[in-house]
């Protein structure tokens, strides 16, 4: 039971068979016989899976839990990851040496999976969705067969490993480049009143667009469980030069007047934590999401006459800032296609009694509805519904691309 439990807990799947690999040698195995034997088949990095793809109901889950190392060449600035590594395994081992590279907001997250799908992170705007900074994989084919992705060794392999998905095999390991980032940075959130959400929202959305790559700045309305929705603005300013931070969030600190100011020099790893409790493992979690170019005044009231918070659920409607290196890279340059995005528009729920499924998701629903006008395309991170029209729309021209690929790595699927 421990085994096939995974973070959303909306899936309470039942896989036949567990495969718990300890290395390449193991996931080959495993996925010979499950081709053999005609079993459907489960990846499991991290378990994070919002969408459930961590597990199946009857078929061979394959465990990566077993990889989970981190080796890290600070003369070189690269980092070795294992599979079943944690992002927080990452952060760690990279900030020792005073590097980083992007690594979500979460550190329960699975590296693999984030990686593979682009990979948000409060140093994106800086150094690109993590899936940039993949410089080589380690995948088993469908077939059973090791290959290295790299550019000198399947550079096709490696442009759709960076934002494709788990489509073309399992990846074992990742070789990611990393960053000079000092231990300690500028952040931490600054909350306002709910009464003065809409201010906030246009204040971010005039301010954020045209900030420097060193500083993240998230919007998010939160309310948990009983409690009273408050509005936040997540900084994280990277830089090495904190007194440019502090003049940079200046105006974030004067244009209304905050409940709390909690930004300050902080540990980069205790920032990459703070989401940790509110993102528990075993909650179940709904989402919809959207790519979105203009936080436009008739958005910001979609976003705010929409908002109801329940006392069964954490209610969350988060505004991820995008641009800056993200926008950077060609939409062609590797099989993520959504680089012109300012930023990534999200409705989250979050409830522990199933009963509350209908209530909780239909709120989502409802909410999105009203947002998803103003949004286009969507994170496959944060997506819970596919479908093959989606998906092709999605992937906008690289497409067929990744058909090609598919057809070449995985032509039995």
């Amino acid at each position: 039971d421990q085994a096939r439990r995974v973070w959303n807990g909306m899936f309470d799947r039942r896989p036949a068979l567990i495969a718990r690999c300890a290395g390449a040698a193991d996931v080959a195995r495993s996925l010979q016989f499950a081709a053999a034997h005609d079993l459907l088949i489960a990846v499991r990095g991290g378990g994070h899976s919002m969408s459930g793809q961590s597990v199946c109901e009857g078929g061979l889950l394959i465990d990566l839990g077993g990889l989970r190392s981190v080796r890290v060449d600070p003369r070189a600035r690269t980092a070795v990851v294992g599979a079943g590594s944690l992002l927080g395994d990452l952060d760690r081992e990279a900030q020792f040496f005073g590097l980083a590279t992007t690594a979500g907001t979460v550190s329960h997250t699975g590296a693999a999976g984030l990686t593979l799908g682009g990979g948000f992170g409060r140093l994106g705007r800086r150094f690109g969705l993590t899936c940039d900074n993949v410089l080589a994989a380690d995948v088993v084919t469908a077939d059973g067969r090791l290959v290295r992705a790299s550019d000198k060794d399947d550079a096709e392999l490696l442009w759709g490993l960076r934002g494709g998905g788990g489509n073309f095999g399992v990846v074992t390991a990742f070789e990611y480049r990393l960053h000079p980032v000092d231990p300690t940075i500028l952040g931490g959130p600054i909350l306002f009143p709910f009464e003065s959400a809409r201010d906030v929202l246009r204040f971010h959305a005039e301010y954020a667009p045209g900030l420097p790559d060193e500083l993240n700045l998230d919007a998010a309305v939160v309310c948990p469980p009983g409690g009273r929705p408050l509005v936040i603005l997540e900084a994280c300013y990277s830089g090495a030069d904190k007194a440019r931070g502090e003049a940079l969030l200046a105006p974030v600190r004067k244009f209304a007047k905050p409940l709390a100011d909690k930004v300050g020099p902080m540990p980069y790893l205790a920032l990459q934590t703070q989401g940790d409790e509110a993102n528990a493992w075993g909650q179940r979690y709904y989402v919809k999401s959207g790519f979105v170019d203009e936080l436009s005044p008739a958005l910001i009231d979609a976003v705010i006459d929409g908002y109801r918070p329940d006392p069964g659920r954490t209610s969350v409607l988060l505004l991820q800032h995008l641009g800056g290196a993200i926008a950077r890279v060609r939409n062609s340059a590797t099989a993520f296609p959504h680089r012109s995005a300012r930023f990534d528009l999200m409705s989250l729920a979050s409830w522990k009694d199933p009963a509350g499924d209908d209530t909780h998701t239909g709120w989502v629903r409802g909410h999105w509805q009203a947002l998803q006008p103003y949004a286009r395309g969507f994170y496959f991170n944060s997506a819970m519904e596919g479908g093959d029209d989606r998906v092709r729309a999605n992937f906008g021209g690289n497409f067929p691309r990744l058909v090609r690929l598919k057809r070449r790595y995985d032509p039995q699927n």
